[in-house]
């Protein structure tokens, strides 16, 4: 099963301030009863994206339709600390993410947002501010993610972004689904069980 190698993510981006967003932040636990996870990404950030007391939208910028259709996030540091459900990375996907540009990651929203094709890379604290008032200044401007080189380019700059070897060989390799993966090994496994005795004895 051939996966999408991911070499670049581009588009144009929000920023959403703030330093240990969690997880329950990003999608919050009583949308987790699904059986699936389509559907949660209307769900994204919802309790701050909505005044719970009036049901209006509130001022966070993915209310803000200069930012309509961003593909790529921005943050501070440690983001996506908190439990460690699969559901945060999922809901960005679905929400449209591609890319999550930050300070600082936790580690298990990291893995998880890894096996769905997302890099995280980290940029500097001056870096995140930089692209961000970039981003302000012209919302539609496109920011380019290149997981090969390591870097973040917008408006014709270039930002060094970090991202660990392994999920950078995995991400450009095309090899970032462990499950796909293995799916991948089947025939393998089973030219092999062939030979075995025991397994033709069965």
């Amino acid at each position: 099963m051939a996966l999408e190698k991911i070499t670049q993510v581009a588009g144009t981006a929000v920023y959403v301030p703030g330093d240990d967003i969690d997880t329950d932040r990003i999608i919050p636990a009583r949308f987790m009863k699904c059986v699936t996870f389509d559907g949660l990404g209307e769900f994204a950030f919802i309790d701050v994206r909505v005044d719970p007391s009036t049901g209006e939208k509130t001022s966070h910028p993915l209310n803000d339709p200069r930012f309509a259709g961003a593909s790529i996030l921005l943050s501070g540091s440690n983001f996506g600390c908190g439990s460690s459900r699969e559901h945060a990375p999922q809901a960005l996907y679905r929400y449209g993410f591609r890319a999550v540009l930050a300070e600082s990651f936790a580690e298990i929203f990291f893995g998880n947002s890894t096996t769905l094709g997302i890099p995280c890379m980290v940029l500097s604290p001056a870096d995140i501010q930089a692209v961000a008032a970039l981003v302000e200044a012209n919302p539609r401007a496109e920011v380019t993610v290149d997981v090969t080189e390591g870097k973040v380019t917008v408006a014709d700059m270039d930002f060094p972004a970090a991202l660990p070897g392994h999920a950078r060989e995995v991400l450009i390799g095309g090899k970032w689904d462990a499950i796909a993966d293995l799916l991948e090994g089947v025939p393998s496994v089973k030219d092999t069980a062939g030979k075995l005795p025991y397994m033709q004895a069965a």
